[in-house]
């Protein structure tokens, strides 16, 4: 008997500004995904606040996988980050910290997208040393995920609320950092670490190749060690980093294509695509429209042929912005709706 395949394709930022939604829409050249959204039967959720300490597509991920955000503000991705990098522990509470870069703008710090950082293996373990010696001396453990991604074990502290680092990209730091009774001694320590990273090799190494400093650390995911997260998906493909939290499959990882999951036995997928984050967080809506343009051939062309040849039987597209979350559901009968000439434009409602 053959098995049911379904796959649900996450699109972080793929829904662009109101005010500039219906030019870029139209320019977006994707015959397939305009097919797709035009079919598709369309489920809006209410815009969150725009102040919410984590973006609608990281709540969706979350809540799909059964992740509290409660005790921290952020999803409690530490733990399952913590597992699914090799690192096991049996008590404590823990926080992803993130090595950044903070810019001055005018009167306020800013925080940079974190995938503009360019830090190597080597380079951030270096980091991670200096950091891991303050942090010892603070009490508190601190161990290494990879490049971007290291855990903190802050028992006291698990009342901080705290935001996830695109939540706080490209806004005042102020706003997002995090809140609660032990605020000051994380910025204490954090202060530490900033001053001695200020004359770090290298750092100075960086300065030399005009790479950004890095400057700061984001503390954000508190959860404690035995939560546990689960779900139907039988293959996750997922941007690395914190996202390894959701490999609770054999079928997991950082690079694959439509082609990939398709040709896989697994009956319910899940691929989150990141290609769109970073250009919409810089407001770079030509290179956002060149990465849209790229994810026709790679997957919504081939995911169209799929339904139409009955190999793929359901696909749902969560699309997103800052606030927004659009959820399109297709079946192959979706197809047979002839009366709906193909158009993005739904999207821009």
């Amino acid at each position: 008997m053959t098995r049911m395949k379904h796959i649900d394709l996450v699109i972080p930022f793929a829904l662009p500004p109101a005010e500039m939604a219906k030019d870029l829409l139209s320019a977006i050249q994707a015959p397939s995904f305009s097919i797709l959204a035009s079919k598709a039967k369309q489920n809006r959720k209410a815009p969150s606040d725009s102040f919410a300490r984590a973006l609608p597509h990281e709540a969706w991920l979350t809540e799909r996988f059964g992740i509290d955000s409660n005790e921290s503000g952020s999803p409690g991705v530490a733990a399952p980050t913590m597992r699914a990098f090799g690192l096991r522990r049996d008590e404590g509470f823990w926080f992803i910290l993130q090595p950044v870069h903070i810019h001055i703008a005018r009167d306020h710090l800013v925080l940079t997208d974190l995938r503009k950082l360019s830090l190597e293996d080597k380079e951030s373990r270096s980091f991670f040393d200096a950091a891991q010696a303050l942090c010892s001396e603070a009490g508190h453990e601190l161990l290494y995920g990879d490049a971007r991604t290291w855990i903190l074990r802050a028992d006291d502290w698990r009342g901080l609320t705290t935001s996830t680092p695109d939540a706080a990209c490209g806004h005042n730091i102020d706003i997002w950092m995090p809140k609660g009774a032990h605020e000051r001694d994380w910025r204490r320590l954090q202060n530490e670490i900033q001053m001695h990273w200020h004359t770090h090799p290298a750092n100075a190494a960086r300065e030399l190749q005009g790479k950004e400093a890095v400057n700061s650390l984001w503390l954000w995911g508190g959860s404690r060690p035995e939560l546990r997260i689960s779900s139907d998906y039988e293959s996750i493909c997922a941007p690395s980093g914190w996202m390894h939290a959701f490999d609770t499959t054999t079928r997991s990882n950082s690079s694959c294509s439509a082609a990939d999951i398709l040709a896989n036995a697994a009956s319910v997928s899940l691929a989150v695509l990141d290609d769109l984050s970073s250009p919409a967080l810089a407001s770079d809506w030509g290179t956002w429209l060149e990465n849209m343009n790229a994810l026709e051939s790679l997957w919504f062309e081939p995911l169209l042929s799929a339904l139409k040849n009955g190999t793929l039987d359901g696909l749902n597209l969560i699309l997103t912005d800052d606030v927004r979350l659009v959820t399109l559901g297709l079946g192959r009968l979706s197809l047979k709706k002839f009366w709906a000439p193909p158009s993005l434009q739904r999207l821009a409602s």
